[in-house]
C-alpha cells in the first residue's frame, strides 16, 4: 500500500507540490473467469490496443501489470464492472498545481515517486514514508485461499515540508525574469530574493522554468527525432538551476567585497582622493574604465557611485594578492554556501601565488574569476547585515499531517565576519549608488534602496556575449530583503545599470508594500 507523499508548502501555506489519487490495473491470470469479456474491458476503458490487452491477460504469472496512472475514474468504472481476475490498486502520483511555479528549486519525483530534482530529493527522507502491506494466503496457483484471512500493515505518510519561498514573491519575480527575457531575447534570466539576516530565500527564477507535471518533456519540442543521449544532455540543461549550478564572472557587483575589503583593512577613507584618466597601466596592459574618456578627479565615495574601475584597482594594489586572497577566505566565498539543494558549484579563483599585478587589478573590479550568483548573495548578505555570514536557505520545519511541527530546521551562522562599522559604510556607500550613482534605475520613490549594477563579458571574449546584473537591498539602513538580477546574453544594450536595475525596481515595487517593508 503505497505511502502518499509529504507536501510541499510555501512560507503562507499555500501547497506547491501534491499528491494525486491514481490506480494500477493489474490482471491474475489464473483468478480470470472470462478473458474475452476482460480484454474487451481493458481495451474500452484504458484506450489501449486489443493486442496489448489480450498479451497481458493470456500471459501466465501470478500478477501482470496493465496500466499504470490511471485516473481514479477509469480504476473506479473498472472496479464496477466485477471482473474476476482484475486488480485495481490505489496509488499516487505527485501533482504540482502551479505547473512550471520554481521548478528548478521543487523539483520532481520518478515512477515510484522518490525525489529526483531540488528540494524533492534534497528532503525525501521526510517527504516519503514508508509504504504499508496487504498480505494473503494463496495457493500454489496463486488463487487466494478463502476466509484465510488477510493481515494489513498500514503505511505511513510522509511528513510536509514548510518552506521560506514565498508563492507570490515567487509570481512576481517570474513574470518580471520572463517580460525583461523576452525583451531583450536573453538566453535565460536568474534572479533570488533572500532576507540577509537569518538566510531565507524568499523566491528563486531560473527563466525559462519547465512545466513539473511533464518534466521529461523538452520545452519547445519541436517534434524532431534526438538521440537519447542528446535528450538527456537537453534535460538535463533544462533541469539546471543556474542560481547555485553555473558560475559566472560577476563583474562590478563584486566591487562591493572589494570594498569592504579595502575598508576593513583600513587601507581607505571615504574622501580617499583618486584620479581616473579613463584607464590604468598595469604592467604592460592598459585596463579600461567602463567610462573611456575618464571620470576625473574623485573621492573613494564617488568612485564607487560612478562604479569607476581605476578606483577599485588601486585598492587591489594597496590591499596586496595576499592580503585579499585572505579576505575571500574571510569572507567565506572560497567555501560553498551549504544552501539546500544538490549541485551546488563551488568558486573558481586564482591560487594566491598565481595573482599577479594584472590578475590583481582584474579581481578587484570582478573578473577573471568566477562564483555562483547564490554565493554572491551569501557574501553581500554578510557585508550589509552587520558581519555575520548565513546560509541560505529554502527548508524551514517538517509538520505532520494535522500541522504538528516535527521539527524545525537550523542553519550555521558565522560572526564577525567584517566589523559593524565596515557593515555601516557599505550601507551608507550603497544606498549612494543607487540614489545618485549608476544604480539610480533602481531607485523608488519613500524606499531608501542600496545596490550595485554590473556588466560583465562571458568568455571568449570574442563572441561578445554580457551578463547584465543588479543587486540590491531595502530598506537600505537595516536590509530584509536583497535581490539579485542576473540577465544572460542581451540584444541590444547590455548595461546593468540599463536593463537589470529596472528589472529589480520593478520586483521591488511589488514585493517592499508586500512585505510591508
Amino acid at each position: 500500500i503505497k505511502a502518499a507523499r509529504g507536501k510541499l508548502l510555501d512560507a503562507n501555506g499555500t501547497v506547491l507540490a501534491t499528491n494525486k489519487s491514481v490506480c494500477t490495473i493489474s490482471v491474475i491470470h489464473n483468478q480470470i473467469e472470462e478473458p474475452e469479456k476482460v480484454i474487451e474491458m481493458l481495451v474500452r476503458e484504458l484506450g489501449i490496443p486489443e493486442e496489448t490487452a489480450r498479451k497481458r491477460v493470456e500471459k501466465v504469472s501470478s500478477i501482470e501489470r496493465v496500466k499504470t496512472n490511471v485516473a481514479k475514474e477509469t480504476g473506479d468504472a473498472i472496479r464496477a464492472y466485477g471482473l474476476s481476475g482484475v486488480k485495481v490498486d490505489e496509488d499516487y502520483k505527485r501533482y504540482y498545481p502551479y505547473g512550471t511555479l520554481a521548478s528548478k528549486v521543487l523539483g520532481f519525483t520518478g515512477a515510484d515517486n522518490q525525489g529526483i530534482l531540488g528540494l524533492e530529493v534534497k528532503y525525501d527522507e521526510y517527504l516519503q514514508g514508508t509504504n504499508g502491506k496487504i498480505l494473503t494466503l494463496t495457493d500454489a496457483r496463486g488463487i487466494e485461499i478463502e476466509n484465510a484471512g488477510e493481515s494489513r500493515l498500514e503505511p505511513v505518510n510522509g511528513y510536509d515540508l514548510c518552506l521560506s519561498l514565498d508563492y507570490n514573491i515567487q509570481m512576481y519575480c517570474e513574470q518580471a525574469a520572463k517580460k525583461v527575457c523576452t525583451k531583450k531575447s536573453a538566453d535565460s534570466v536568474s534572479v533570488i530574493v533572500m532576507n540577509p539576516q537569518n538566510g531565507e530565500l524568499m523566491a528563486m527564477v531560473n527563466y525559462p522554468e519547465f512545466d513539473l507535471n511533464n518534466p521529461f518533456t523538452l520545452a519547445g519540442d519541436t517534434g524532431e527525432a534526438v538521440s537519447a543521449e542528446e535528450k538527456q544532455n537537453l534535460l538535463n540543461k533544462m533541469w539546471r538551476n543556474q542560481c547555485i549550478s553555473d558560475t559566472y564572472e560577476p563583474g562590478s557587483t563584486f566591487k562591493i567585497i572589494t570594498a569592504a575589503a579595502a575598508l576593513e583593512e583600513g587601507v581607505v577613507k571615504l574622501d580617499d582622493a583618486f584620479f581616473c584618466p579613463g584607464y590604468k597601466i598595469v604592467e604592460d596592459r592598459r585596463i579600461r574604465c567602463a567610462r573611456t574618456t575618464g571620470h576625473g578627479a574623485e573621492t573613494f565615495e564617488t568612485g564607487i557611485m560612478n562604479s569607476c574601475n581605476p578606483v577599485f584597482m588601486e585598492l587591489g594594489e594597496r590591499l596586496g594578492a595576499e592580503n585579499f586572497a585572505g579576505y575571500f577566505k574571510q569572507f567565506g566565498l572560497l567555501s560553498k554556501t551549504n544552501i539546500d539543494l544538490p549541485g551546488e558549484a563551488g568558486t573558481i579563483m586564482h591560487k594566491t601565488e598565481n595573482i599577479g599585478p594584472v590578475e590583481l587589478a582584474t579581481i578587484s573590479f570582478g573578473q577573471s574569476f568566477q562564483i555562483t550568483p547564490i554565493q554572491l548573495v551569501t557574501t553581500v548578505s554578510s557585508i550589509i547585515n552587520g558581519g555575520t555570514r548565513v546560509t541560505p536557505h529554502f527548508g524551514v520545519s517538517v509538520q505532520d499531517a494535522d500541522g504538528n511541527t516535527v521539527k524545525t530546521f537550523s542553519y550555521e551562522m558565522h560572526e564577525n565576519i567584517c566589523t559593524a562599522e565596515t557593515s555601516e559604510t557599505m550601507r551608507y556607500l550603497l544606498e549612494k549608488v543607487v540614489s545618485e550613482g549608476t544604480g539610480k534605475n533602481a531607485k523608488i520613490e519613500g524606499f531608501s534602496i542600496g545596490g550595485k549594477t554590473a556588466t560583465s563579458q562571458t568568455l571568449p571574449r570574442s563572441d561578445h556575449k554580457y551578463i547584465s546584473s543588479f543587486l540590491g537591498f531595502a530598506p537600505a539602513d537595516n536590509p530584509q530583503v536583497l535581490v539579485l538580477v542576473v540577465i544572460n546574453n542581451p540584444q541590444g544594450i547590455y548595461y546593468g545599470g540599463t536593463i537589470a536595475a529596472p528589472v529589480a525596481k520593478e520586483i521591488f515595487e511589488n514585493i517592499l508594500p508586500y512585505l510591508d517593508k
